[in-house]
């Protein structure tokens, strides 16, 4: 669980404990995805200088993870929106991140077993 490993910055944006369990209860998801989640920070903006209502809500997030940290970020007009869509963002990397690994290892294995084949 995340929760002593989460950093959660606001700018312009009121922290609700609504935000905050709707922000840990999606960062839960990532980490039944990949158990190697070192941290994650959270960025929250509030634009009220954006040219469009629709990207009014920035949610930003760095996942410190084995290896190079993955980030997405994303503008809505809805925060809790804007917070969906960088988890989903997130969870396609670390899917992703997570098929080549194991395709990285069948492969592996597969040559492995056809020089056995091979030599036999």
């Amino acid at each position: 669980m995340l929760r002593k490993k989460f950093v959660l910055t606001t700018h312009n944006v009121t922290l609700t404990q609504a935000i905050e369990d709707h922000i840990l209860s999606k960062l839960d998801k990532l980490d039944h995805i990949d158990r190697w989640l070192i941290d994650a920070r959270v960025n929250l903006e509030k634009d009220h200088t954006a040219h469009s209502p629709a990207q009014q809500f920035k949610c930003a997030i760095r996942l410190g993870i084995r290896g190079n940290d993955l980030f997405a970020e994303d503008k809505e007009a809805d925060l809790y929106t804007a917070i969906d869509l960088t988890v989903k963002k997130l969870e396609q990397q670390l899917r992703k991140k997570h098929s080549k690994a194991k395709a990285r290892t069948h492969k592996v294995a597969a040559r492995q077993k056809a020089r056995l084949k091979g030599s036999a």
